[in-house]
């Protein structure tokens, strides 16, 4: 019984100190910068592209019109590259060319230039 009585005892003590968490030492993840997002959506539609050789339309992929029209470019230069040198360099191919082109769109004002870019 007294065994029983100092458990339930110690269960009412009180709590230990916790210390504040400041706003400053919560560490959250940085936001996608958006020609980093351009660039992985692009990489992923052209690689299902290139696959399957025909293309959906631009917003039931989830792109813009400018992304849709890096896209297009960055597929026609992948299917050349493929016939010439095969897969490994048309995805090499790919990921550097959509880099390139979401970069250059993002510095040249991205989708703000017009309500469907």
């Amino acid at each position: 019984m007294t065994a029983v009585l100092a458990g339930l005892l110690a269960g009412c003590a009180a709590p230990a100190p916790v210390s504040p968490v400041s706003p400053s030492s919560r560490t959250s993840p940085s936001p996608t910068p958006p020609e980093a997002l351009c660039t992985r959506l692009v990489v992923h539609w052209a690689r299902e592209v290139l696959g399957s050789g025909t293309y959906g339309d631009y917003q039931s992929m989830g792109l813009s019109n400018g992304q849709y029209e890096i896209l297009r470019s960055v597929v026609d230069e992948a299917r050349v590259e493929h016939k010439r040198r095969g897969a490994d360099a048309a995805d090499e191919l790919i990921r550097r060319e959509a880099r390139t082109g979401c970069a250059a769109w993002y510095r040249s004002g991205g989708p703000g230039a017009g309500a469907w870019r």
